[in-house]
């Protein structure tokens, strides 16, 4: 069975807020860095993630260098470009921790500020299939 390929901007961010494993490609001293992330949200304004400040992912995004989120598996694969922008929006964290169970021990720990928010935005979308597989990889504002 074929996943359906989203077309519309809505669709596209429908696919997204369903699908929210994804991996992640940031730059580490010039380095590509891949690892999986798992999204909390997209929307208008961008992809929402969250991750601790003391891990390397933090530290990467915080230089405002582009990323690049991949989604989907073997049929369909939805690529995300665009650039990281830490969030300072303390009604987020407590949000995000209200609705990801597992962040609820850390946070109780070491504080929200051990929780980094950050969106990529200014996003643009390409779109992979089984089908276009040798079609040249063409990005379009999301």
């Amino acid at each position: 069975m074929r996943t359906k390929i989203p077309e519309t901007r809505e669709e596209i961010l429908l696919f997204l807020n369903q699908n929210p494993v994804c991996y992640m490609a940031t730059l580490e001293n010039g380095q590509p860095r891949v690892r999986g992330m798992f999204m909390y949200r997209a929307d208008e304004s961008g992809l929402i993630f969250h991750s601790g400040v003391h891990k390397k992912v933090a530290e990467q995004v915080q230089t405002g260098a582009p990323v690049e989120v991949c989604f989907g598996g073997v049929d369909l694969q939805v690529r995300v470009a665009g650039t990281a922008e830490i969030l300072d929006d303390m009604e987020l964290k407590k949000e995000i921790v209200a609705t990801r169970l597992f962040i609820q021990p850390w946070i109780e720990k070491y504080g929200y500020d051990a929780l980094l928010i950050f969106r990529v935005r200014d996003c643009r979308v390409s779109m992979w299939t089984l089908n276009d597989n040798f079609a040249p990889t063409v990005f379009r504002e999301l």
